[in-house]
């Protein structure tokens, strides 16, 4: 729960930056103004909505590198980077997308990630914990999963989710503010208090149910880049990929990049509804049967 809550919280900030700068520039006092326009809420909502999701996009490389200390390659000096950029050069030929960035960060832990603005401008970045602790097989299925991700466009794909649901969420709370407003507490001209107080409210229980959607989303994407790393590294390296992994119980990556790692943490009941990732068992089970 608290990696969703702090994924969300990312893009929950941006919003609140770009709805301040909406308020300042005059736009929401204008909509208050003259009551509740659907056609222009639906516009500013959007702007809103698509505009954290995608403020978020933009910096993401950026924002990756500085928040796991990523070390980009710029020039081999070893012979496990020489491999490194080598295998993610070659995958990515495979794929048909223009080079990642790569790079390698400090920690234990076995993890890797994907980021980038797009199918060419992004970024492959693995741990030291898995170039020490997998396998040469094992790691390029793990770098041929991330190249999935990149390939499949999951990164833009997410963001547009995000974006539509920010969008509803807001939205959808602003008229049931008004109408609490309006027809419960009769109030006739503006907004009242209880405008404000029933939109947040409404914003927070709408957030929770979005967010539903959008880890519903991340969960299907785990399963296409695990059929996207088979194809490029084998079926049977990436079932020992994450095998390994599963064995080694890997601690998750920051929420801001839980959702384009290789694993993420467990859960069960109604917290399995919060999870970026399927659990491992049954991302391994889904490619013995070929699915």
């Amino acid at each position: 729960m608290k990696r969703t809550f702090l994924f969300l919280a990312t893009n929950m900030a941006i919003v609140l930056v770009l709805s301040v700068t909406m308020r300042l520039l005059g736009v929401e006092p204008y909509l208050n103004a003259n009551g509740l326009n659907l056609g222009s809420l639906l516009i500013f909502a959007a702007v809103m909505g698509f505009g954290g999701s995608f403020i978020s996009l933009a910096i993401s490389k950026w924002s990756a590198k500085r928040a796991m200390g990523v070390q980009v390659i710029e020039a081999p000096s070893t012979s496990t980077e020489f491999w490194l950029v080598e295998t993610v050069r070659k995958y990515s030929t495979e794929a048909g997308i223009k080079m990642p960035e790569v790079g390698i960060f400090d920690t234990p832990e076995v993890n890797a990630f994907a980021t980038g603005m797009s199918k060419n401008n992004s970024l492959v970045a693995v741990s030291s914990g898995l170039l020490r602790q997998m396998s040469k097989s094992e790691a390029e299925a793990v770098i041929g999963h991330e190249v999935a991700h990149i390939a499949n466009g999951d990164m833009v794909t997410l963001a547009l989710i995000q974006g539509v649901v920010n969008t509803f969420v807001m939205f959808l709370s602003r008229v049931i503010g008004h109408l609490v407003d309006r027809i419960v507490f009769k109030t006739e001209r503006g907004q009242g208090p209880a405008f404000y107080v029933t939109m947040i409210v409404a914003e927070l229980v709408l957030g929770v149910l979005a967010s539903i959607i959008v880890m519903y989303f991340s969960r299907q994407r785990e399963f296409r880049a695990d059929q996207g790393g088979a194809s490029l590294a084998g079926r049977p390296n990436m079932i020992a990929a994450l095998e390994r992994l599963n064995s080694l119980h890997p601690a998750p990556l920051p929420e801001k990049l839980a959702a384009f790692g290789i694993s993420g943490a467990g859960a069960g009941g109604i917290k399995r509804l919060f999870m970026t990732h399927p659990p491992l068992e049954e991302r391994i089970a889904a490619l013995k049967a070929g699915q």
